[in-house]
């Protein structure tokens, strides 16, 4: 394992042991929730949005590692941006975990960028993008439930 790879799977376990924004939000504007019923990971996900900006987040369930991790970086990621940038970086996101990307795209998501190498195992990428999709559900104002099946 090359030493960024290391660094990137410390993170992942440190955004585990100690998940930021891990907290139900009341009161709230808008939520979601994201379900995995193969591997058990739920999560609920919480906004407070005004005048389209997103002044606080935060997410509450329970899962393995790459799901936890991933909800705790992407709530601090999207923390005081506007819905439409918001919106872009979630989209972002979902992109660098099932394809390529260019460099100066991963750039744009900074610390996010850890889960790139989860594409190379298609049976966590559902984890990685659980929180991600229920955000994005979130925003949209749908405020149900998705589902990974």
């Amino acid at each position: 394992m090359s030493r960024l790879q290391q660094l990137y799977q410390e993170m992942i376990l440190e955004h585990n042991k100690h998940p930021r924004n891990f907290l139900r939000l009341d009161p709230h504007s808008h939520a979601s929730r994201g379900k995995n019923p193969l591997c058990g990971d739920d999560y609920y996900v919480y906004l407070d949005i005004h005048n389209s900006v997103i002044k606080k987040i935060g997410f509450l369930g329970q899962g393995c590692a790459i799901s936890k991790s991933a909800g705790s970086l992407m709530t601090q990621s999207l923390e005081g941006k506007t819905i439409e940038e918001a919106q872009s970086l979630l989209t972002l996101f979902i992109d660098m975990v099932g394809k390529e990307i260019t460099e100066e795209e991963k750039k744009r998501l900074g610390k996010l960028k850890v889960f790139e190498g989860v594409k190379e195992f298609p049976v966590r990428v559902k984890c990685a993008l659980l929180v991600s999709r229920a955000l994005e559900d979130a925003l949209a104002k749908n405020s149900g439930e998705i589902s990974t099946e």
